[in-house]
């Protein structure tokens, strides 16, 4: 007798509306963004008034809920590093007769480093304030590398910016790989990090003008300098933590 295979639909959008719920305990209150994997939205906890954000994935993009299930375990595991978003729990609605998983998790208050970038004079930080972007996302990729992780898709739309003053409150957002952390993957995002530094200074426009202490670090962006002077990102940041201007 042959085994009937069941074809898993595609969703390449679900288009939630404001006021809508999810298993009738969120409303939705606004989309925040799109993926490969799925759509994030910004919903209201019914019950409590208390602001989530709800990620829905696209079932051809989560077979048999294993994507969804890696990214809860990864963001629990790293629960403790001050640059991710807390998750907190799964739910299971139905789309289309499909079951999708919505997993909801802390909804961060902010922007995306590229639009905060706007409200600067040429749209670009001093170099002053460039170094603690980069010393606070430095501490929290740190941590990340520690765990035996890493981000792999690190620019200016995944980071968010909550608030700034001698140090900025930041989060980074969508994980792009999650099987095992190798050097040359923590690597990459330690040069990631350097070209985010380099862009928030204004990119090659300014470069010519930086200062030598900000020349120093981004190494004209070239790789095999970079990691010639710093092989990690724990000793980036403990080059910042010496640095003298």
């Amino acid at each position: 007798m042959a085994i009937k295979k069941t074809r898993t639909v595609e969703i390449d959008s679900f288009d939630l509306q404001p006021g809508q719920r999810i298993a009738r305990k969120y409303e939705v209150v606004s989309k925040l963004g799109s993926g490969w994997e799925g759509e994030v939205y910004k919903i209201v906890e019914m019950s409590t008034g208390i602001e989530r954000a709800a990620k829905l994935f696209y079932p051809q993009r989560n077979p048999g809920g294993r994507t969804s299930r890696r990214y809860a375990k990864k963001l629990h595991k790293l629960r403790h590093c001050p640059i991710l978003f807390q998750y907190h729990t799964e739910e299971t609605i139905t789309v289309r007769r499909t079951p999708i998983t919505v997993m909801i998790s802390e909804y961060i208050e902010g922007e995306r480093l590229s639009e905060f970038l706007k409200h600067f004079p040429g749209r670009r930080l001093s170099p002053f304030e460039a170094v603690h972007l980069l010393y606070s996302l430095a501490r929290g990729l740190e941590m990340i590398h520690l765990e035996g992780e890493y981000h792999g898709d690190l620019h200016a739309e995944n980071i968010i910016i909550g608030r700034y003053g001698l140090t900025f409150d930041v989060k980074v957002l969508d994980f792009y790989h999650w099987r095992g952390s190798k050097s040359e993957n923590r690597q990459e995002d330690l040069i990631d990090l350097i070209k985010v530094f380099h862009e928030a200074l204004g990119g090659a426009r300014y470069y010519a003008r930086q200062p030598d202490a900000v020349k120093y670090i981004c190494s004209g962006l070239k790789r095999s300098l970079i990691l010639k002077k710093f092989r990690n990102i724990g000793m980036l940041r403990k080059h910042l933590e010496l640095m003298e201007w």
